[in-house]
């Protein structure tokens, strides 16, 4: 993947199970279209016919850490040569519920694997992407699993997971955030929805400055 041509803005969003992504995702996306950019939505594991197999798979076989990272990259690595690469190349702009950050997070951190061994992975899969903006959903997994339980009567097995699993997860992803704090725009998931919102439209602006 040639790093240096332009291509169109990459978005991701991101955050332990629970905080909110999946509530701001018709937002954004309404944005982007309203601004008069094509949009391709897509999501993480999956995306491809093959991800979504693969999907199926983790969230509901048990398997040992290291086979659940190498899936995921599996899966990342169709779904950027089948998906995100080719959008991005045309022009279209692409946000995706979950990318590698989910894999450093819940895989190295989580699953206790170890943040720079997954990190390689990440590198030897797709060292020439990266997205130009994060929206990273950060709320206590205490309060995180109160909305589960409230929300959703069938849940997979990370959203199963104990309090401290989360508690990993989330610690892994604020790490991330403060190395890469360029790309990433941290939200307060226990905020309103119209505080959020107004932070995602805020950072949605800057980016689209940087991509007229």
């Amino acid at each position: 993947m040639n790093t240096n041509a332009r291509r169109a803005p990459f978005i991701t969003l991101e955050g332990i199970d629970g905080a909110g992504k999946t509530t701001h995702l018709p937002a954004i996306t309404q944005w982007i279209t309203a601004h008069g950019h094509a949009l391709v939505r897509t999501r993480e594991p999956g995306g491809t016919a093959l991800g979504e197999r693969l999907r199926t798979l983790l969230l509901e076989e048990a398997m040992a850490p290291a086979t659940e990272a190498l899936l995921m990259f599996a899966a990342r690595s169709e779904h950027i040569e089948q998906v995100i690469a080719p959008a991005l190349a045309r022009g279209d702009w692409v946000v995706s519920d979950r990318f590698s950050d989910a894999s450093v997070a819940y895989q190295g951190g989580g699953r206790q694997l170890g943040i720079a061994r997954v990190e390689q992975l990440e590198v030897w899969t797709h060292a020439g992407l990266r997205p130009d903006l994060t929206l990273l959903f950060d709320l206590d997994p205490v309060l995180a699993a109160r909305r589960m339980a409230a929300g959703r009567s069938q849940r997979d097995r990370f959203e199963l997971e104990q309090e401290a699993f989360f508690t990993r997860v989330r610690a892994a992803y604020l790490v991330r955030a403060a190395a890469q704090s360029e790309r990433f725009c941290v939200l307060d998931a226990a905020a309103s929805i119209d505080a959020i919102r107004e932070r995602i439209e805020a950072a949605l602006a800057v980016l689209g400055a940087r991509w007229p």
